[in-house]
C-alpha cells in the first residue's frame, strides 16, 4: 500500500495538503519549508516544481515561481536537496509540476529519481488522460509513484469516473474553473462537491483553489476528504521573516 492511501486509510477527514514552491522564499528553504509544514499539522506536502509558464496557477504561486528560478531552482537541483528528504520528513510528498520540464529532464528518469528520493506521487495537469494511457502511466506505475489527476464543475460525470478509475492517491477536484489563489463562492463550490459524493468515486477528493483560512478550509471538508492550501500559505511565507514560526502560525489559524 502506498504511503498516500494508507494516509487515507487512517485519516479519513480534514486532510490537509499544503502547496509550496521549491526553492522559495530562498533556493535552500525546500526542506525547512517542508519540516516546518509536518511539524505544524500538515498530512500531505504538494511540492511545486517552478516553472515559467504554469497555466493552472495564479499570480501569487506564479511569482513564487518565478522567484525560485531566479534563485536557481532547477529539477536536478531539487532532486538534489530531496535526496536527504525521508531522514526528516515523514509525510507523503507530491511532486506538482508541468510536462515541459518533466519531458526536458526526460520522463523515466524523472520517475526514477522521484521514486528513489522517497516521492510519493505526481501532479501534473499538462499530462493529458490520453497520453497517460498511452505512454506515460506505465512508467509511472513502474516506480510506484501515485498519480492524481484533476477535475473541475465543468467535468462531466462519465469523464469524471474515468480520470478517478486512472487516478491513485486521490482525486484533485479544483473547486473552479480558475486559476489558483484567487476567492470563491463556497455555497457552490458544497454543490459540485455534494455531486462527486454522489457518483460513489473510488478515491478519495481533496478540493484545492481558494482554500485560505480555516472557514473555507471547513466548508471544504464537509463533502470531501480534505482540501489543498497553496496561494495563501505561499503569501504568509513571503511576508514571515522566519520559516518555522510563519508556517506554525498559518496552519495554527486553519486547523484551530
Amino acid at each position: 500500500m502506498s504511503i498516500i492511501k494508507d494516509l487515507f486509510n487512517r485519516k479519513k477527514e480534514r486532510v490537509l495538503n499544503v502547496y509550496c514552491t521549491a526553492g522559495f522564499p530562498e533556493l535552500n528553504s525546500t526542506i525547512p519549508v517542508m519540516k516546518a509544514l509536518e511539524a505544524s499539522g500538515a498530512d500531505l506536502i504538494e511540492l511545486g516544481m517552478p516553472y515559467s509558464d504554469p497555466l493552472a496557477d495564479g499570480p501569487v504561486i506564479q511569482q513564487s515561481g518565478l522567484k525560485a528560478l531566479a534563485n536557481g531552482m532547477t529539477i536536478a537541483v531539487l532532486f538534489d536537496q530531496l535526496k536527504e528528504m525521508r531522514k526528516s520528513v515523514s509525510v507523503p510528498v507530491i511532486l506538482m509540476g508541468y510536462m515541459n520540464p518533466v519531458l526536458q529532464y526526460g520522463f523515466e528518469a524523472f520517475c526514477q529519481k522521484a521514486a528513489e528520493v522517497g516521492v510519493d506521487g505526481l501532479i501534473l495537469p499538462d499530462l493529458p488522460e490520453y497520453e497517460f494511457e498511452t505512454m506515460y502511466g506505465a512508467i509511472i506505475k513502474k516506480y510506484g509513484l501515485d498519480f492524481i489527476f484533476l477535475v473541475t464543475p465543468e467535468t462531466s460525470e462519465k469523464r469524471i469516473k474515468k480520470l478517478d478509475q486512472l487516478s491513485t492517491g486521490f482525486l484533485y477536484a479544483v473547486s473552479s474553473s480558475s486559476t489558483t489563489g484567487s476567492d470563491k463562492n463556497m455555497t457552490d463550490v458544497s454543490a459540485y462537491l455534494k455531486r462527486l459524493q454522489s457518483y460513489q468515486l473510488q478515491n478519495p477528493v481533496l478540493v484545492g483553489f481558494g482554500i485560505k483560512d480555516k472557514a473555507s478550509f471547513d466548508a471544504a471538508c464537509a463533502h470531501a476528504s480534505g482540501a489543498i492550501i497553496g496561494s495563501a500559505y505561499i503569501k504568509a511565507l513571503e511576508s514571515g521573516s522566519n520559516v518555522e514560526t510563519t508556517t506554525a502560525a498559518f496552519l495554527n489559524q486553519v486547523l484551530q
